[in-house]
């Protein structure tokens, strides 16, 4: 599943592509995703100019002029693609094509698990999609004071509270282990055992490793691709994510008697750290 940088990039790419576009026409070939494609999709939209994109935790939103703002969300697998022009033959899985005078969008999402929606651009944060959202990464309340009030009743892994999006919103499974890598916390860590100091060096790699996987273009492990055809590349720089039984960077550990990086499941996801570095 795409996840805050991957999104970013998307939105960013997009944005390049199509703002200040206007929209001629919208096919909705597919409306089954995870939620109904609003019936009236390219009747609301047509003629609607694209005033602005933005990210809500892991959900691209494209404001139009009308008072409309279409909420994406990529699920699983859904991708989105520029084309310079409407093509003869769509591929297999486009499931909503949006047309503009700068360019057509597609999306296209195998698995399905997608959202593609439509709110009021004044009353967004009380769309459904929006309303137990938690701030996000660069909201300047995300203090250790706020996360450790969020934490100081968990009794559940610290992996897992990174992963609860009311909490701090756009953090997936690949960038909490990284996260908690570079703050040198255990993930099975309970939530509640975390420390003021530790809360403040997971805000300062929340951040940091964001910021480092959007210069990146994002994490490119399955499905990922940006809107341009090209992987991102920030895998390259994972610490600990899919490398279990490897030697973590900054570890000097006898690997043949630690086992290197190891891999544990902590709520049916894959987590991935050193059981050396991290306490």
């Amino acid at each position: 599943m795409p996840e805050l940088p991957e999104v970013e990039t998307i939105k960013n790419t997009v944005a390049a592509a199509v703002d200040g576009a206007v929209i001629r026409n919208a096919i909705v070939k597919q409306p089954r995703l995870r939620e109904l494609v609003p019936a009236d999709f390219a009747e609301r939209i047509r003629g609607a100019k694209i005033i602005k994109l933005r990210r809500i935790a892991k959900y691209m939103l494209m404001d139009l002029s009308n008072g409309l703002t279409i909420i994406w969300h990529f699920g699983m697998s859904g991708k989105i693609r520029i084309e310079s022009a409407l093509l003869s033959e769509s591929e297999k899985h486009d499931h909503i094509i949006v047309e503009t005078d700068k360019g057509v969008i597609y999306y296209n999402d195998t698995r399905r698990f997608g959202l593609v929606l439509l709110g009021e651009s004044a009353k967004l944060r009380q769309h459904h999609c929006f309303q137990n959202v938690g701030l996000d990464p660069w909201d300047a309340n995300l203090t250790p004071k706020y996360l450790l009030s969020k934490l100081a009743n968990r009794k559940c892994a610290i992996k897992l509270s990174l992963l609860n999006q009311e909490i701090i919103c756009g953090i997936g499974n690949i960038y909490a282990s990284e996260i908690l890598y570079r703050a040198r916390i255990r993930p099975e860590r309970e939530s509640c055992t975390v420390s003021e100091s530790e809360a403040s060096e997971i805000i300062k790699y929340t951040r940091l490793i964001l910021e480092e996987a959007i210069k990146a273009g994002g994490s490119t492990i399955h499905d990922y691709r940006r809107p341009d055809g090209n992987i991102g590349y920030f895998q390259q720089h994972h610490c600990v994510y899919d490398k279990a039984g490897k030697r973590c960077p900054d570890c000097k550990c006898d690997i043949a008697k630690t086992g290197g990086i190891r891999k544990i499941v902590q709520g049916g996801r894959s987590t991935f750290y050193c059981s050396t570095l991290q306490k």
